[in-house]
């Protein structure tokens, strides 16, 4: 079964009871028994409901795993660990300000220890390694400098200590890569983002094929209670269905707004994997199917001119979140980035003058205008 054919069919069977095509929203928390000693499938909400079951077993097939469960968000996800106090973990400079957010202040009080290295060179991760070291935490493409990672590379790094891998994948989704199939342990999706793909729900996911990892981490989801719901399950199922065609529009109108900034004379740098001049053009060629959605621009301007862009444009909205139809502009300084310290985002490379563009499936024509206008006032 294909990719686009998995993501409409995969968990969703024709509903036994009515004939229905679409799987209905089981907005239940309790399933009658037939007897004291044992459950006929489903018992609880929180534990299992039939809808969160269609969206893990699609996810899971669409990423070439076993395993999927569903969380209310992205970081609830993130959250539910399986390190102990005492355990170190090793994790990418270069990533989501909330992830970063986790490590500083969530990390420290179940007494995890949190190093952050450099990880587009693996020496360095290696390097970073100490006795109790468990995890190794990546991101690629990165947010916001969409940067890519030598993550075969890494992998065997991990291998070499034994350490336990974590990808997020949410800027590629399954339609663009497949880290598992790398060696990756555990992959991480804020299923708000492309997954879902139209801002209309949060949720999140870790996804993986080992049996051993099965246990703990339904655990966290089980007992810890951080579930998606039914109503954002079937939004997840109909975001899915579409994420194929939603994906390559994406990436389609992607590489031509990248192509238009990198021409314009108001544009110091633009990174986008699909463009010969990112540095990570070659590897990305390598690793990934297409380039997708995602942005990174330097302006010519100063912050307060950055603004006016970022607000002026008809079709280019300034909000938080990517990965809708709409196309949005994020601003990584104050917004996905504003937990760090200046000091953090400088050596980063998230300055004042960086946006981060999340391209829509809007027609090209009036997404090139509308940032042609937004420049003309730079």
């Amino acid at each position: 079964m294909r990719f686009e054919t998995a993501a409409i069919h995969s968990g969703q069977p024709p509903d036994p009871a009515t004939g229905s095509v679409i799987v209905p929203i089981y907005a239940t928390s309790n399933f009658v028994r037939s007897h004291i000693d044992q459950s006929d499938g489903y018992e609880y909400s929180r534990v299992s409901n039939p809808t969160r079951t269609a969206g893990e077993t699609c996810l899971a097939t669409l990423e070439k795993a076993r395993y999927a469960p569903l969380f209310s968000s992205g970081m609830a996800a993130e959250t539910s660990g399986l390190l102990r106090p005492g355990d170190h973990l090793i994790c990418t400079r270069d990533g989501y300000g909330g992830t970063v957010s986790l490590m500083n202040q969530i990390a420290p009080q179940r007494g995890i220890q949190v190093s952050y290295v450099d990880a587009l060179d693996p020496q360095r991760v290696a390097d970073a390694v100490r006795p109790n070291t468990r995890m190794l935490w990546l991101e690629s493409p990165t947010n916001p400098l969409t940067y890519i990672l030598k993550t075969t590379a890494l992998v065997e790094v991990a291998r070499t200590y034994n350490l336990l891998t974590v990808f997020d994948n949410t800027f590629a989704t399954p339609y663009l890569q497949n880290p598992l199939e790398w060696g990756i342990d555990i992959m991480v999706h804020s299923v708000t983002k492309y997954l879902g793909g139209h801002s209309d729900l949060t949720g999140g996911a870790l996804v993986y094929r080992r049996d051993d990892l099965h246990e703990p981490l339904w655990d966290q989801q089980a007992i810890a209670g951080g579930i998606l719901s039914p109503f954002e399950s079937w939004l997840l199922l109909r975001g899915m269905k579409t994420l194929a065609i939603r994906m390559r529009a994406h990436c389609e109108n992607a590489m031509a707004v990248a192509r238009f900034l990198e021409a314009h004379p108001k544009v110091v740098r633009v990174l986008y994997p699909g463009l010969p001049s990112h540095p990570h053009h070659e590897r990305a060629k390598h690793l990934m199917r297409a380039f997708g959605g995602m942005i990174a621009v330097y302006l010519q301007t100063d912050r307060a001119s950055v603004n006016r862009f970022a607000t002026r444009m008809c079709y280019f909205r300034l909000a938080s979140s990517l990965g809708g139809v709409e196309s949005l502009v994020g601003y990584p300084a104050t917004m996905s980035h504003g937990s760090l310290t200046p000091a953090m985002r400088a050596e980063l490379g998230i300055s004042d003058n960086l946006v981060r563009l999340s391209v829509g499936i809007e027609h090209i024509d009036d997404l090139l205008a509308d940032l042609d206008g937004a420049l003309a006032q730079l």
